[in-house]
């Protein structure tokens, strides 16, 4: 198992992606830019199986991405009040569509 956390028991973004199915990496790496892109304050915390993106260190998520075997599942969280929605994105035309509810999302969060 050498080699599979990131120093200091953090697994980094390029440790996750090796585990990410080929066919869904442009996929994910897509949804990562973008929901990283949405402002300066977005942090990423990288899991096991999903990367959750949240707004500043209070980590506030918006975003929880996991990768599938044909896509991506994306729970999008607008209010700590409502449940979280769930998105299937099985190509970059369903990620186009879905950025508006991410951005949303990233917008609406407190």
């Amino acid at each position: 198992m050498d080699g599979m956390f990131a120093p200091g028991g953090r697994r980094g973004y390029d440790d996750f992606a090796r585990d990410v199915p080929e066919n869904v990496r442009p996929l994910f790496d897509s949804a990562r830019d973008f929901c990283m892109s949405l402002g300066s304050n977005v942090v990423e915390d990288v899991r096991m199986h999903r990367v959750v993106f949240g707004k500043t260190m209070t980590f506030r998520w918006f975003a929880d991405v996991e990768p599938e075997s044909d896509g991506l599942l994306i729970k999008v969280q607008r209010s700590r009040k409502e449940p979280a929605q769930t998105i299937r994105v099985k190509s970059s035309q369903d990620l186009a569509g879905s950025g508006i509810i991410l951005k949303r999302a990233y917008e609406e969060i407190t």
